[in-house]
Order: structure tokens, then sequence, then C-alpha cells
């Protein structure tokens, strides 16, 4: 029963076991679902605090997962993703050029996975598995807030 609940968790109701490129798919849904909260929701305090939430959840679940299936970062755990793309989101304004620029910034950050995020995938379980998607959404989301504070 447990596993089952990290499972779903962890795959984000299973969306991360849509074949091809799960993380893409995963920080896309995550885009859409930002676009649609509620704008009382996307206040900075709210929305970090329902991102500590959800980056607690994730390294539980995602620990969990990772140590049933004896496999280290399973593809479809992809509420790392969530949690990455929507600190990248995170006090932007809801337009679309802000919402791809913080998905490009984000999916650049966490496929190529320049130091120190590289390094951070390596800690143990779920902080592995967590912890350099935080990373790579914060520093998309200082490159996100740069552009719209320059160009926008």
């Amino acid at each position: 029963m447990k596993f089952r609940l990290a499972e779903i968790l962890a795959t984000v109701f299973y969306l991360g076991r849509i074949p091809g490129a799960p993380g893409t798919w995963g920080s896309m849904a995550a885009v859409l679902v930002w676009l649609i909260l509620p704008e009382q929701m996307l206040s900075v305090f709210i929305f970090s605090g329902l991102l500590i939430f959800l980056a607690v959840i994730g390294i539980w679940a995602s620990q969990l997962v990772e140590s049933e299936r004896g496999t280290t970062d399973p593809s479809d755990i992809i509420i790392d993703e969530w949690v990455g793309q929507w600190i990248a989101l995170l006090a932007l304004p809801q337009t679309w050029v802000s919402v791809v620029i913080a998905l490009v910034f984000f999916r650049i950050f966490d496929i190529a996975k320049p130091w120190p995020i590289d390094n951070l995938q390596k800690l143990p379980g779920g902080w592995g598995i967590m912890v350099d998607d935080i990373v790579a959404g914060i520093i998309a989301l200082g490159l996100g807030h740069l552009v719209n504070y320059l160009w926008l």
C-alpha cells in the first residue's frame, strides 16, 4: 500500500510512464497545471509552501520507489521535474513568453546538468533524485526573471 502510494506520487499519477521523454512530459504537464492554478495559489508565500511540501513528498516517494525497484533514479519518476519546473515559474507573470522561457531554461539545465547540478544527483536516494532538479529550477528561475526584467 505504501509503495503504491509512493509510486503514484513519484510518477505524478503515472504521467512519468508516457514513452519518449518522461521528464519533458512531466515539465510540460507541470506548466499546464501552473497555468490553470487560481491566482491566489500563485502568491509567493502560498506557492513556496506548496513547493516545499511537494519536495518533501518527492524525496520520500522517489526514495521508496527507487529502493523497492532496486534501480537508481528510474526514468518514470517525474515529481522532481514537476517541482523543478514549478520553481522555475515562481513569481513569473502568467504569460506564454514567460512560461516558454522558464520551460526551456529548466529543461536545458535539467538535461545538460552542468556543475554543480551533476554532483547533486549523486546524493543518496530521494535526495539525489530531487535536489538536482531543485537546483536546476532555481537557476532557471533566476535566468527567467533576468530575461523578464531586461527584455519583457
